[in-house]
């Protein structure tokens, strides 16, 4: 279905999606910085190119830049992506610019996928929600298909997406706090800093395979770990006085709120 796969920004997550698909397709690497694209193509076998090349014969094409920067990228790629007599695939992750917005920026009614996938895709263990317009239910299942070792792939509407960035896209930075604060409470009861920390993320991973694999509400899976009179419920308690649940709810809406703003 997308035997040629090129990658227009060359940048983390760029970069992590490619590792993804590694040794499903050709690959084709354009970056603003050509060293980028190089070092990334001489990593994964692929090639690297111009925006054009890739304009003109990538089958899946995703458009990784910075949502501010996008109509200025696709500008020069109309007349080329209009040429074109094949049927191709833009994918754009670029938050809070719309397929319809990825549509009139490439001016023509193509076929769009737009995903939001977070950090942890770098390591097969993220979350990458894809909508679509004009793409028909095979080059979405087949899409779907060759993602599937970045983690969860899950198609949403496109109403929900931003939503669902709120939690998943911004949830790393978000749970990074939460494990760097454990890791310091570790330390000060006197475990080595390095313990501290891999102890800290281990129970994190554990606790999210846990609730996937249960389907168990987390509020059933903190009751089994709360003994009455025991330690657990006490840290809980402290958790509750210091209002953290509602602090996580403020952040997920917050960013919400936020990538709203963004829209053009």
């Amino acid at each position: 279905m997308y035997p040629t796969i090129g990658f227009i920004g060359c940048g983390n997550m760029g970069g992590a999606l490619a590792r993804a698909v590694q040794g499903r397709g050709e690959l084709f690497f354009a970056n603003r910085t050509p060293t980028k694209a190089e070092a990334l193509a001489r990593e994964l076998g692929g090639t690297a190119c111009d925006n054009e090349t890739i304009a003109r014969t990538c089958s899946l094409i995703f458009l990784g830049v910075k949502p501010q920067m996008m109509a200025g990228m696709l500008a020069p790629l109309q007349s080329v992506l209009a040429a074109r007599q094949d049927r191709f695939v833009l994918c754009s992750m670029a938050a809070a610019l719309s397929t319809g917005d990825i549509r009139t920026m490439a001016g023509g009614d193509y076929p769009v996928l737009r995903i939001m996938p977070n950090t942890p895709v770098s390591v097969g263990a993220g979350v990458l929600q894809v909508c679509s317009l004009g793409a028909d239910e095979e080059e979405v299942a087949a899409f779907c298909r060759l993602m599937d070792r970045a983690g969860l792939v899950d198609t949403v509407d496109e109403h929900l997406l931003d939503a669902a960035a709120a939690v998943s896209g911004c949830g790393p930075a978000f749970l990074c706090l939460a494990l760097e604060g454990m890791a310091d409470g570790g330390v000060a009861c006197g475990l080595p800093r390095h313990k501290a920390l891999r102890y800290a993320a281990q129970t994190l991973l554990g606790t999210g395979l846990m609730a996937l694999e249960s389907g168990d509400h987390p509020g059933i899976l903190k009751d089994r770990v709360c003994s009455p009179g025991g330690t657990t419920i006490q840290g809980v308690r402290a958790l509750e006085n210091a209002a953290v649940r509602a602090a996580f709810f403020e952040a997920v809406t917050a960013a919400y709120e936020k990538t709203l703003e963004l829209r053009p």
